[in-house]
């Protein structure tokens, strides 16, 4: 597996090693060891799937705060999506930064947001199903988002992007600078 780190360094982009012959491709999409000697140590306790039917479905910003603060390794198995991460540690010199990367089942690529960061995707196929595994159970009391289109972030998003298609939810969430403080760096 080859470990990349993003334009946030807490932010990887993971690609499983391919063995083809004839018949396809064998490929080990995800070991403990592996991921904990890159990301440190990992509890995954939930997976999740989506599917969005429309291209340029926009689905984000979204984070858990504390006490059930996620990490989410996210995958594409169907389609492709644009996916990004927002670093929300107060604290980070990457504070406000975001990374992104596009996943599809060609590439076969993953990408790992930590604990602190906003997540959110923007489809770019039909019918794209996105699969990710998180560090905390879902906890109502913690959904938290970041406005998708925050001018102070500044994401550039794909063209395809439609804002049309966010959920109600994510129509109205805050701007980074409403954002109460919700997470530091770890050891600050």
């Amino acid at each position: 597996m080859l470990f990349l780190p993003s334009t946030i360094p807490a932010v990887l982009e993971i690609t499983p090693k391919r063995h083809g012959d004839e018949r396809g491709y064998f490929a080990e999409i995800f070991s403990q060891r592996d991921f904990e000697a890159h990301a440190g140590p990992t509890v995954f306790v939930q997976e999740n799937e989506s599917l969005s039917a429309r291209v340029g479905t926009i689905r984000g910003l979204h984070f858990q705060t504390d006490p059930h603060a996620q990490g989410k390794l996210v995958r594409c198995t169907a389609g492709a999506i644009f996916d990004v991460a927002v670093d929300l540690r107060s604290d980070s010199p990457t504070y406000g930064q975001w990374a992104g990367v596009e996943l599809s089942p060609a590439k076969g690529n993953l990408f790992w947001i930590p604990p602190g960061f906003a997540h959110g995707f923007c489809t770019l196929e039909p019918d794209t199903v996105v699969n990710y595994k998180v560090t905390s159970h879902y906890a109502p009391e913690c959904d938290k988002g970041l406005l998708w289109n925050d001018p102070s972030v500044g994401i550039i998003w794909p063209s395809v992007a439609d804002p049309d298609t966010l959920s109600a939810k994510d129509r109205v969430q805050p701007t980074l600078a409403e954002l109460p403080v919700h997470f530091t760096m770890p050891n600050s």
